[in-house]
């Protein structure tokens, strides 16, 4: 059975999509400062889940340039919205069967990976020096259990939600959905 974390993600998940229906590729790539544009925001959370998600607990980096292009605290890019919807429904894709096999139990956890793997995922953009300490350890421990990722992951998305949702406000889109919508499904609380 699903764990009802991981439902509330993929509801967050869901809601984010609704969000950005019928967005035109020169509406999600118009950045209005300071905010970022919207197709950076579509790469930047699938970025976060491919660092979660794929990358800690099974070694992989199938899209190994989005921490650069669309990661914390680098400089604002923006990408087209198909290429970034593609990376998105790639790597969410690839973590749903991690995330179904989550039990209450290993969301106490904490991910640990092999330092030559953090070196080779290129999600770092670490100075030398500090690549030096990761690689002379034997091993990385997140910092944060799987279940405080879960969550981070699920405010995540609703804040990115709500930060499209104030672009499209701005770009003059009519019509916007409202959130949280009435289906919630009752499995969320069982």
């Amino acid at each position: 059975m699903t764990h009802p974390l991981v439902t509330q993600l993929r509801f967050a998940r869901s809601e984010f999509v609704r969000c950005l229906e019928g967005v035109s590729d020169e509406d999600a790539r118009h950045r209005i400062m300071p905010m970022n544009c919207i197709s950076w925001m579509v790469g930047h959370l699938a970025a976060q889940e491919q660092y979660y998600f794929v990358f800690f607990p099974k070694g992989e980096v199938p899209h190994p340039q989005l921490n650069k292009s669309v990661g914390f605290g680098q400089p604002a890019t923006t990408p087209p919205l198909a290429d970034m919807w593609q990376v998105w429904n790639d790597i969410t894709a690839a973590t749903d069967s991690f995330l179904d096999s989550l039990t209450t139990e290993n969301l106490q956890t904490h991910f640990e990976q092999e330092p030559k793997a953090i070196e080779d995922s290129l999600f770092g953009t670490a100075s030398e020096e500090v690549l030096r300490k990761i690689m002379a350890r034997n091993s990385i421990r997140s910092r944060e259990n799987i279940g405080t990722k879960l969550l981070r992951t699920t405010y995540h998305y609703f804040f990115h939600t709500g930060e499209a949702h104030a672009v499209r406000q701005q770009l003059g889109h009519p019509d916007l959905p409202f959130f949280v919508r009435g289906d919630m499904p009752d499995t969320l609380w069982k």
